[in-house]
């Protein structure tokens, strides 16, 4: 068999070299290519059905990346030994390139476009969701599939005050930002990430940095697609129109749209109504034997309604709800609502609210992770809960889909930043925001809720984190535009951008941005970040209101938890044959035990709900670890009575003999009567044996010697 193999080399500033190969690999698919980085090699493929569902008019695009186990030479851990469901991480870098390929088609093109990406070959420096977009815009490039592009995708990064595009894996361990960014040649399109409470400039800085990689490649793609005779694709045509009933509808019912939206009701479901009745007052004009295609006449009713909105807010400075442009809906803040949890909270900003919990855990708690390129545990979980009822619909519960996911790793990524070193954490720890009412950015109302239950908790954070959504409305015919703050769920679908901002007081920790339009200026993105860090700290202030600073101590129902470091030669000492040592310890304090060797030492974690099973297992713990030194004072049991004297427990399972000669400065004839076993007393460790590692005590050095009887003096003759 033959192969008309066309291989493309990108050279990128730094002298890294990524290679795009296509024409050997899956040609039956509409495009299929393979990116090469290092030994990282993706497989990514797209398939377009010719012609579009019929009544569809939206593009039906699904993105699927997953990471092949034999990738990194692992077979799958699970039951099945199979690859699953796609896990989290998977999803998420499926997000990633839809966010950045959906804007770009066609508007009218609607026929299914599935895109699957593949790691086929694993490098343990190279991150491969840096290049899925670039391997996705590229299966896209060779083929006839219309498309807008191209595009590509990089990560960028600030380490050691540096920044650096695709940084090696060792590379990104220091970094103080970390961006995911998706563009073409001319205006970025999406951007995730987070950073170590980074100011807006450095923010702005790695995104023009990331945007000059991402031409180098956008250019290399544009050769590729003429390399392979695909600057033709192919034609179609998913959408009919009416332009005269368009230009009718347009006439006659603008203004009327106009004058719904200028009510500035700030309730949506009075203002959905408003604008329902709009379209059943139409409905209601026509005769029975009318040939008007209502779905149709509804979409261009839609399209009134939507750019109705947007003339409002440009036109006239106004929104929607009546607010200014960078006007905060009104915040209501709880905290301790819930007696149980171990920290709780109510956000309320408008019409969003999230009742958000903390659960602190054991290590028992902790996540077990187990991906190609990933093996570990996770100690820090947040989890975001979306149900129908927050939206007043009817949606079937059928588990976590991939907006969740999406949300809830957004709010993760913000809150992460400020949580205390969470190897020396004793806790594991799990964050749920469960959205009980949605009107717009519920994933910051999340990091908001979050930070709020966490210091409520008592879960000493470096500082609060707030989280807003920011908008855009503009018009590339005038030139004019709008940044608006705190946006609502109707003007994200109406405007350009969503773009949320996280933060403290001193800088940004995460954001997410998704453009819906070409031609976005760095100076609105500046504008937008600066207005972004006002609302942020107005958030902030309504949010101290309700929780000035951390709570002290944890609540009286949270569990205790610390951290022994031992040495590794000790670890079997707590363990014991079996298992009984720390068995025992368990059973005798009532405490949870576990013990995890790192490379550094051993690390005993100790849990327990109360005061005094904490005290006794540490106690022991300490007991059989503590190297007994001498010169110290014990607090020592009688274990064992002797004629010659008595074996003292100094240490949990250390024994000393305590001399009968030792035991007083006064002479001591027999033991009886002296101890019995149980006696409580103070003992010195004045020597170890250097042969047979016996330990001598005493307890007459701990009390004042006797002074000697002077002696009689001379008589005098």
């Amino acid at each position: 068999m033959s192969f008309n193999i066309i291989t493309k080399h990108i050279s990128m500033p730094d002298g890294k070299e990524v290679s795009i190969e296509t024409g050997k690999l899956a040609k039956q698919a509409d495009g299929a290519v393979v990116v090469k980085s290092g030994n990282m090699m993706l497989l990514a493929t797209v398939v377009a059905n010719k012609e579009a569902k019929e009544g569809v008019d939206f593009l039906p695009l699904s993105v699927d990346y997953q990471e092949k186990f034999a990738s990194n030479g692992r077979i799958p851990g699970s039951f099945l030994k199979r690859e699953a469901r796609l896990s989290d991480y998977e999803i998420l870098i499926s997000r990633l390139v839809d966010r950045a390929l959906r804007p770009t088609f066609p508007d009218d093109y609607h026929a299914d476009v599935q895109v699957l990406i593949n790691l086929i070959s694993a490098d343990s420096e190279v991150l491969p969701d840096a290049f899925v977009g670039l391997a996705a815009a590229a299966a896209l490039a060779v083929s006839d599939i219309p498309f807008n592009g191209p595009i590509s995708e990089v990560r960028v990064a600030k380490i050691n005050g540096e920044y650096k595009v695709n940084p090696s894996v060792s590379e990104l361990a220091g970094a103080s930002l970390e961006l995911l960014v998706a563009a073409n040649a001319n205006d970025i399109l999406m951007v995730e990430g987070e950073g170590d409470e980074v100011s807006e400039t450095e923010m702005l800085e790695a995104l023009r940095i990331a945007h000059d990689a991402i031409k180098i490649q956008c250019a290399a793609l544009n050769e590729l697609t003429v390399a392979c005779g695909k600057t033709e694709k192919r034609s179609y045509s998913h959408e009919s129109h009416n332009e005269e009933l368009r230009a009718e509808l347009w006439k006659n019912y603008y203004d009327k749209y106009l004058a719904v939206a200028k009510l500035a009701n700030p309730k949506k479901d009075e203002r959905k109504a408003g604008f329902k009745a709009i379209v059943d007052e139409y409905i209601a004009t026509l005769p029975e034997d009318h040939l008007v295609n209502l779905s149709m006449a509804k979409t261009y009713l839609h399209d009134i309604e939507k750019e109705a909105a947007r003339q409002l807010v440009l036109q006239e400075r106004y929104r929607l709800d009546g607010r200014k442009l960078n006007e905060i809906r009104q915040i209501t803040c709880e905290v301790d609502y819930l007696p149980t949890p171990h920290g709780s909270s109510v956000f309320t900003r408008g019409e969003t609210q999230s009742l958000t919990t903390v659960t602190l855990g054991t290590k028992m708690d902790e996540q077990i992770i187990d991906q190609p390129m990933t093996q570990g545990y996770n100690k820090f979980m947040l989890h975001y809960n979306f149900p129908g009822f927050s939206t007043g619909e009817v949606k079937p519960n059928r588990g976590v889909g991939r907006r969740e996911v999406g949300h809830g790793n957004l709010a993760m990524r913000a809150i992460k930043k400020v949580l205390p070193k969470m190897e020396d954490f004793p806790y594991t720890l799990r964050i749920v925001s469960d959205i009980l009412e949605s009107n717009g950015s519920s994933s910051m109302a999340t990091v908001c809720a979050g930070t709020l239950a966490l210091m409520d908790a008592g879960v000493k954070i470096k500082a609060p984190v707030s989280g807003i959504a920011m908008g855009l409305i503009s018009d590339s015919k005038t030139g004019k535009y709008a940044v608006l703050s705190d946006i609502l769920g109707d003007e994200d679908h109406l405007g350009d951008m969503d773009f949320k901002v996280t933060g403290t007081e001193n800088g940004i920790t995460a954001c997410q941005m998704d453009i819906k339009v070409q031609g976005l200026s760095y100076e609105v993105l500046a504008e937008a970040l600066t207005q972004a860090k006002e609302g942020r700290l107005h958030i902030l202030n309504e949010m101290k209101k309700a929780m000035p600073a951390v709570r002290e101590d944890f609540k009286p129902q949270t569990p205790r938890a610390t951290v022994i470091k031992i040495m590794k030669d000790q670890i079997g000492s707590v363990i014991g044959p079996g298992g009984k040592v720390v068995q025992d310890i368990q059973k005798q304090s009532g405490a949870t035990v576990t013990i995890e060797e790192k490379e550094d030492g051993g690390y005993v974690s100790i849990f327990s709900s109360n005061g005094d099973a904490m005290a006794k297992a540490v106690s022991m713990v300490r007991g059989i670890v503590t190297l007994p030194e001498v010169g110290e004072v014990y607090e020592g049991k009688v274990k064992n009575i002797q004629a010659f004297g008595a074996f003292v427990e100094f240490l949990p399972g250390k024994d000393g003999l305590l001399h009968i000669s030792e035991i007083s400065w006064d002479r001591i004839d027999t033991m009886d009567g002296v101890f019995k076993e149980g006696d409580k007393i103070k003992v010195k460790l004045v020597e170890v044996d250097k042969k047979t590692g016996k330990f001598r005590l005493s307890a007459k050095v701990l009390l004042p010697k006797p002074e000697k009887p002077e002696a009689p003096a001379a008589s005098a003759e």
